[in-house]
């Protein structure tokens, strides 16, 4: 655990031999080849154009993988030694694809390019630590292959993916975005913005309580989220629909419902109650102008109407609690 912390039982790179400097980098090669193959399995299914380019950049990295140890069978043997890139002091870390997950396009580009990056600083570094003039020259090349493959992935995306698949895929990307986060998020933050001002505010004005409104609000709220997120996860899978994890489907709406009812629930811990209760009249028409801004922004659906329909419904809701409270 201290050794993971203080990074004790790490090697310089200073330290390492012109063979474990060969080692280092035949290993890196291997990792890199692996990450980009799992970055092109993890968008074949949605984006068949842009996991071509990744199966390109693996066999990139393949091809200096094998140079390199050509290199290291013509110097010193069959034998490579066993040494990788968490076994040396500062140097750059990979992250796994299934820690960077869900893959984006833009993500995944960005990230190729930062790997392409790290490796030309790496290459440069190696290169001035070596006499041998066979290997200080295969090093400096592959400097030099990794310094213009920065733009490695928009290079082969011309190739793989022109303009009009590229826009296909950022629509589908899009469309995989709403239909995972922004659908469920919606319908749960409608649900917990006016489904619970009906209970909060026929508290409010039958207790005149704020403590006690705050408690029916956060109640309601939170019973709310918890079923609309299960309701959410449990009734789709998302393998047929294509929306996704339900897991996440089911995060999106349970969190954006519980805070659409916490939104004019909070304001009564003020403990005057027409303070409280102007607050949370206000936060109500932020909230419903918000669903219409999101319907409007991510739905497509006319600003005016979506306007109309949202604050028509909520101030029926809001009416109906007022009314209950003071019967």
């Amino acid at each position: 655990m201290f050794g993971r912390v203080f990074r004790f039982g790490k090697r310089d790179f200073s330290s390492l031999s012109e063979q474990e400097i060969l080692a280092l980098a035949i290993s890196s090669e291997e990792d890199d080849a692996r990450i980009y193959k799992a970055y092109a399995d993890g968008l074949r299914e949605q984006f068949p154009q842009s996991a071509k380019v990744f199966d390109d950049m693996a066999e990139e990295e393949n091809q200096h993988r094998r140079r390199l140890i050509e290199q290291h069978r013509a110097r010193f043997g069959e034998t490579i030694p066993l040494i990788r890139r968490e076994h040396v002091r500062g140097y750059y870390d990979r992250k796994p694809d299934w820690l960077v997950r869900p893959l984006g396009l833009e993500k995944v580009r960005a990230m190729a390019e930062e790997m392409e990056a790290q490796a030309y600083r790496f290459y440069i570094e190696a290169a001035k630590r070596t006499t041998d003039a066979g290997t200080r020259k295969l090093l400096g090349d592959l400097a030099m292959a990794e310094k213009g493959h920065e733009s490695l992935a928009q290079r082969l995306g011309a190739k793989h993916t022109p303009e009009d698949v590229q826009e296909q895929e950022r629509q589908t990307e899009r469309r995989q975005f709403i239909l995972t986060y922004v659908q469920p998020g919606l319908a749960g933050l409608m649900d917990g913005s006016v489904s619970t001002l009906a209970p909060i505010f026929a508290a409010a004005f039958a207790t005149q309580d704020t403590w006690q409104t705050f408690l029916v609000g956060l109640s309601a709220s939170v019973g709310a989220g918890i079923s609309m997120g299960f309701t959410e996860a449990a009734h789709d899978d998302g393998v047929l629909s294509g929306r996704g994890s339900p897991l996440k489907r089911g995060l999106a709406s349970g969190i954006m419902t519980a805070l659409g009812g916490l939104g004019h629930a909070l304001p009564y811990l003020i403990p005057e109650f027409w303070t409280a209760t102007s607050v949370a009249a206000v936060i109500v028409f932020i909230e419903l102008w918000a669903i219409a801004w999101i319907q409007n922004r991510y739905m497509e659906t006319p600003f005016l109407r979506a306007a109309f329909q949202v604050v028509l419904g909520g101030s029926l809701v809001f009416a109906a609690g007022v009314l209950i409270g003071n019967a």
